[in-house]
């Protein structure tokens, strides 16, 4: 009797993941691994038309206040989820700042997103090298909701102006690699 309550507790808490899963996602099926290809840079492109809606994104930033998509409406949004323990995305983030600074000017925001990491970290090493803002999510909640496992950092999600995934980059990246993908998504016709 103990092994069958068991059995059931188990796929009810199965069910309840899956079911998280699929409402944090979006649209259900509608997933940037299920709508994209890969892109001659060897990122994962979504075309347009055919592209996923991104998870809304709210939360508390590393120094304090608040962030949510909402307030970036219209803007290209460069999201890329790092921690401090990452040896690729200490060394991706000086490029990151420079495509940043490139493209700030023609409607592109940039918003890190703070994985498993302590504030105090966070902080230290976020305040020497960016001055975009980043987003403090140590339990990974928000990673999850745009599918990238939080043992698989960096990632670089580019959202187009309508709040869809353009391009998911699962691997750190140089500025040469990124600027030109940024500044595409940022030129297309909203």
């Amino acid at each position: 009797m103990r092994r069958r309550g068991l059995l059931v507790g188990i796929a009810v808490a199965v069910f309840a993941v899956a079911a998280v899963v699929y409402v944090v996602a979006g649209r259900g099926g509608d997933s940037w691994k299920d709508l994209c290809s890969t892109s001659a840079e060897g990122f994962i492109e979504c075309a347009a038309g055919k592209r996923p809606a991104a998870p809304a994104v709210a939360g508390e930033l590393l120094e304090g206040g608040a962030y949510d998509t909402a307030d970036s409406a219209g803007k290209v949004v460069v999201v890329n989820f790092w921690g401090s323990w990452c040896a690729p995305c200490r060394a991706e983030i000086d490029d990151l700042e420079n495509v940043y600074e490139a493209t700030k000017a023609t409607g592109v925001d940039f918003l890190g997103i703070n994985i498993r990491d302590s504030r105090d970290a966070a902080l230290a090493f976020h305040n020497q090298r960016v001055a975009y803002p980043s987003v403090f999510d140590p339990s990974s909640k928000l990673a999850l909701g745009f599918e990238i496992p939080p043992n698989s950092i960096p990632a670089t999600i580019i959202l187009d102006r309508s709040g869809d995934i353009a391009y998911v980059i699962r691997r750190a990246v140089t500025q040469q690699q990124l600027q030109p993908v940024v500044e595409r998504v940022a030129a297309e016709a909203s």
